[in-house]
This record gives C-alpha cells, structure tokens and sequence, in this order.
C-alpha cells in the first residue's frame, strides 16, 4: 500500500468525521441534550469504518473487506442503540453539562472546536478499520479468526455490563446507589474497558500473520492506543468519576479504593450494595 493512498485515505476519512461531529454539534445546540453527541460519533465511527472497509483498492471486494466492515457495523448498530436509549430517557450528559457550565457565555463556540477535536483523534479508529480490512494476504486466516473472537468477547462484555448496570438502575428504581454488581465489582468502568477490548480486534487482522508482508498493518495499534488514553485519561472515567464523587462523596471514594478503575482486579476487599 503507498503513501499516497494512506494519505488519501486519511484525508476523505477526517473530512467525513468532522462533518459528522459538525451535525452533532447542532443536534447538540438545538436539542440541548449533549448524550446525543455521542451517539451521532458513533454512527460517524461505524459509517465512515464501513465505507473504509470497502473501499475498492483492487479488482474486486475481498472476504477480508467484508468481514472488517461486518464488524465495524455490528459494534455501531449495538453502541448506537445503546447510546441514543439512554440518551432520549434523560435530558443531558454529565460529562458535557459540566462543561457547558465551565464554559459559560462561550460554551457555543467551545463545544463546535471540543467536537471537532473529537473528530480528530477518532481519524485513528476508522484509519484503522481502512489498515485491517486492506491487508493482502489472500482469503481468511488464523488471525481473521481470533479478531472476531475478540470482537465477540468485546461486544458480550459490554452488552452484560450495560444489562447489569440497567438492571441495577430498575431495582433502585433511579435511585442513590452505586452498582457494584457483576462486573462492576472487578472495575469501576467495566463497559469503557471492554470497549477498549474492541479495538484490539482491527491490529489483530492487521499485523497477523507476523510475516513482515503488510508493514503498514503496524499502524493499526493506533487505535487501541488512542481509545484507551481517551477512556482513561480524557473523555472517559475523569468525567465522569468527578460526577460521581459529587454525586454520592465519600461512598464512591470507597467504591474508588476497593475496585480497580480500568482493568478488571479481584477487590482488595468484600464490597457492598451502596
């Protein structure tokens, strides 16, 4: 693969992500609900990903194509879903209303650059998507294989972390709680993690079979370095554990000091239904 279609690639790529984030942003405005903006980013990801996988670099769409786009669709149909669920059953997002209030008078302007920075270092995961599906090798593989192993694991990790989450959010009937059921109590963002699992799924196909065939396959491991320092540095748990200190003080504390924040741990010690 040359240069130039990399760089072609990567161009069409940021173009159509800071378009999408440009909608999100006046969905943002109009409706005044920002947890649509993460759901209009993941319809983004999952379009701009399919597109990328497909796109025709040779003589016809190869099987490797096909699966990359198959999975990049399933994680934003899921994802999406889940998102707008939960984003249409309350009136805002946590993360970005506090920011909002931060902002102040400038909170119209600062929301349209925060987004399109977001569209900026989202160029990884779909550049990604682009690398994996594109790889040379003919027909499908070991490493084809265990992508779409990760991918499973990934996707039923998140799924079951959502449902416990929900599940736990009835029985308190929204209550003052803190889960700490299932695997809430091995990490306190077990979904983000599992999510971070997904995108393990792209350099796996993009690198294997480890032969030296496909050097550009090595930038693949983009995406899950970018997502996971978004996750666990950025947009992710800093946000919202501030939100969640606020909102329950020393008991999440406690919760923080018990259960491992990113990656699943055995607890220090017992903990208990808040």
């Amino acid at each position: 693969m040359t240069l130039s279609i990399l760089l072609g690639a990567a161009v069409l790529q940021l173009v159509a992500l800071s378009l999408a984030m440009t909608v999100a942003w006046g969905v943002q405005q109009r409706t005044g609900n920002s947890g649509w903006i993460d759901a209009v980013w993941t319809c983004a990801v999952g379009v701009v990903g399919v597109a990328s996988a497909l796109w025709p670099l040779g003589e016809e769409t190869s099987a490797r194509q096909i699966l990359v786009a198959a999975l990049i669709s399933a994680w934003a149909v899921r994802l999406g879903w889940h998102i707008a669920s939960r984003s249409a059953a309350k009136s805002d997002d946590p993360r970005y209303a506090e920011l909002v209030r931060s902002w102040g008078a400038s909170a119209r302007s600062q929301m349209f650059v925060l987004l399109q920075k977001q569209a900026l270092v989202s160029l990884p995961l779909v550049f990604s998507v682009f690398i994996a599906a594109h790889h040379p090798a003919t027909g499908l593989g070991w490493a084809d294989a265990a992508a779409v192993l990760v991918f499973a694991v990934a996707v039923a990790g998140e799924s079951l972390a959502d449902q416990q989450l929900r599940a736990f959010a009835r029985a308190s009937r929204g209550g003052d709680g803190i889960c700490v059921d299932g695997l809430w109590r091995f990490s306190r963002h077990p979904n983000y993690f599992f999510e971070w699992v997904h995108w393990l799924a792209y350099p796996i196909i993009a690198i294997g079979p480890f032969d030296g065939s496909y050097p550009a396959g090595w930038l693949a491991l983009t995406a899950p370095l970018v997502m996971y320092w978004l996750l666990r540095y950025v947009s992710g748990v800093p946000p919202l554990e501030e939100h969640m200190v606020r909102k329950h003080g020393d008991r999440y504390r406690a919760y923080q000091a018990s259960t491992a924040a990113f990656f699943p741990w055995w607890p220090k010690w017992g903990s208990k239904r808040d």
